[in-house]
């Protein structure tokens, strides 16, 4: 399990911050435990009213996330699950949600949560995905990371670092 090393980083105050999250709909129970673990990040950084749009799946995260980031969102969350198969599809996926999501950031100097499962199987993403047993909850990282991240990059705007 990769989740050794992850930074400490205290919740901080992002009342004021504009915030979505764009989220897959394939592996519902998956995906459930993503948003909740979303929506205990945005309760600990006092997050209000996100907005969130559910997109089929992961392919299509980067260009709603685009979208939202045009909208002047400060920070996008990007949630998903992509299991590998027995074709190369799982690499075309995952590529083209990374790549995008990336894309996504540096076009529109917006904060992206990268909160997309790329697991070889079931129960690989089932310790991600935060649910009860889970091992990590990558629903929480990812929207936790990319609130900090937009505090980080208003600051870098305004000359304040």
């Amino acid at each position: 399990m990769a989740g050794h090393g992850a930074p400490t980083a205290q919740p901080t105050d992002c009342h004021d911050l504009r915030v979505a999250v764009v989220a897959a709909s394939w592996h519902p129970q998956l995906m459930d435990g993503l948003l909740a673990g979303a929506d205990r990040a945005f309760k600990d950084h006092q997050v209000e009213a996100p907005v969130v749009v559910r997109v089929p799946g992961a392919f299509e995260l980067p260009v709603v996330a685009a979208a939202l980031a045009s909208q002047q969102y400060d920070a996008v969350i990007a949630l998903g699950v992509v299991i590998r198969g027995g074709t190369p599809h799982f690499e075309f996926v995952c590529n083209a949600a990374t790549d995008g999501l990336g894309r996504v950031a540096l076009d529109h100097q917006v904060a992206i949560g990268f909160g997309v499962l790329t697991c070889d199987n079931e129960q690989q993403a089932l310790d991600r995905a935060g649910l009860e047993g889970s091992q990590e909850d990558k629903g929480y990282e990812a929207t936790s990371a990319a609130l900090l991240t937009a505090q980080t990059l208003r600051k870098v705007k305004r000359h304040t670092p």
